[in-house]
């Protein structure tokens, strides 16, 4: 990329992260564009949909929480590191108002920008939930599927609401999938 280039995409990315911050990932494009100081052509030609521009946004925190489970698989609770992650999911999940959507409907949309991100991150929760559920600590029927979809409701609704009624919410979904012989 040529240095100019590289300028207004940075730029862009910066801005993208201010204006999703205060208004959520719904804002306008054409504000990035504008508060970066280029023209929506150059915007669109960095990142050709909304999807791309997150995409770029969160590669850096969806890796970290990748990273995040695989340093968690040697945690000597394989529960309370399942528990540690989900929390560290939902505080992504909630970085901009909406995102929460954004990825739910990139996990089944195999051309969104996110999906390939959004199975990463899936994929390194199910290593952390087989853990547990080898360790006894969760029930064998939950799926990863089951996890993702809870962290990205309580996530919403601490979005709604407030992030503590989302953490509570989340503890007691962890507790429902928990195994009958777990003494929690």
């Amino acid at each position: 990329m040529r240095a100019d280039a590289r300028r207004n995409y940075e730029r862009l990315l910066a801005e993208a992260a201010t204006i999703f911050a205060e208004h959520g990932v719904e804002a306008s494009l054409e504000e990035i564009a504008r508060r970066a100081g280029v023209a929506n052509g150059t915007l669109y030609s960095h990142f050709p949909t909304r999807q791309a521009l997150l995409e770029a946004l969160l590669r850096d925190r969806m890796q970290a929480l990748s990273d995040k489970a695989r340093d968690l698989l040697d945690h000597p609770s394989a529960d309370e590191a399942l528990l540690i992650w989900a929390r560290a999911a939902m505080a992504h999940t909630t970085v901009y108002r909406g995102l929460v959507t954004s990825l739910m409907r990139s996990i089944e949309d195999e051309t969104s920008h996110l999906h390939a991100a959004c199975q990463a991150v899936l994929t390194a929760g199910e290593q952390l939930l087989n853990r547990a559920q080898a360790a006894g600590g969760m029930r064998a029927d939950v799926t990863a599927s089951d996890l993702y979809a809870l962290i990205n409701s309580v996530s919403w609704v601490g979005e709604q609401t407030s992030p503590a009624q989302g953490e509570r919410l989340l503890a007691f979904g962890i507790d429902g999938m928990r195994s009958a012989t777990d003494s929690r």
